[in-house]
């Protein structure tokens, strides 16, 4: 049997992924990973009209805490990123189910030491639209948090330095920016 490059032919009651061709799987994985930050803004914002914004914070950023690392280790273990440098985070930040929604620019400067750039994000973007001024607690205060979790999963001592955070200024193609670096002798 071939692979299907979609699924809209006849019914099959054995289907599963392995039925799949390459382009298939990867929209279809990018289609997951917008569905999972779409569960995420929805439960945010139910929460936040249920008992407010400052509850919803808190209760999203104790979850994320505790996902980011889950993610690294899930990311790590399904491709065999075991170093413990700059090099394995971006790595793993590259190959999460999130990333197809992304833009970035990674520049590897040595194992030890990177820059990250998103360029698109989808949730800025849904801020900014917003206008409540909310990317100060999600981009500003969350992200760098969660950076932080995600550089520690892979070593304690990589030191994460937000470059730009929101606000951005129209028109500079820049969501926020990352260094990551190594200071193996602190």
């Amino acid at each position: 049997m071939s692979l299907l490059t979609e699924y809209s032919g006849p019914f099959n009651p054995a289907f599963n992924y392995e039925n799949l061709d390459r382009d298939a799987l990867l929209k279809l994985l990018k289609a997951c990973g917008d569905h999972a930050r779409r569960l995420d803004a929805y439960w945010y914002l139910s929460v936040m009209d249920k008992v407010g914004n400052e509850t919803a914070f808190e209760c999203d950023t104790e979850v994320w805490e505790k996902l980011a690392s889950s993610l690294m280790h899930s990311v790590s273990e399904a491709l065999n990123i075991k170093s413990g440098d700059v090099l394995a985070l971006m790595k793993a930040l590259q190959a999460n189910p999130w990333a197809p929604m992304y833009k970035t620019e990674m520049e590897l400067i040595s194992n030890d030491h990177g820059i990250v750039t998103f360029t698109h994000c989808p949730t800025l973007d849904a801020l900014e639209r917003e206008g409540k001024g909310r990317e100060q607690l999600i981009c500003c205060d969350l992200e760098v948090k969660l950076m932080e979790v995600k550089a520690r999963y892979f070593n304690s001592d990589i030191v994460v330095t937000p470059l730009k955070l929101p606000p951005r200024e129209p028109g500079s193609g820049i969501c926020c920016q990352w260094e990551l670096k190594l200071e193996r002798n602190k």
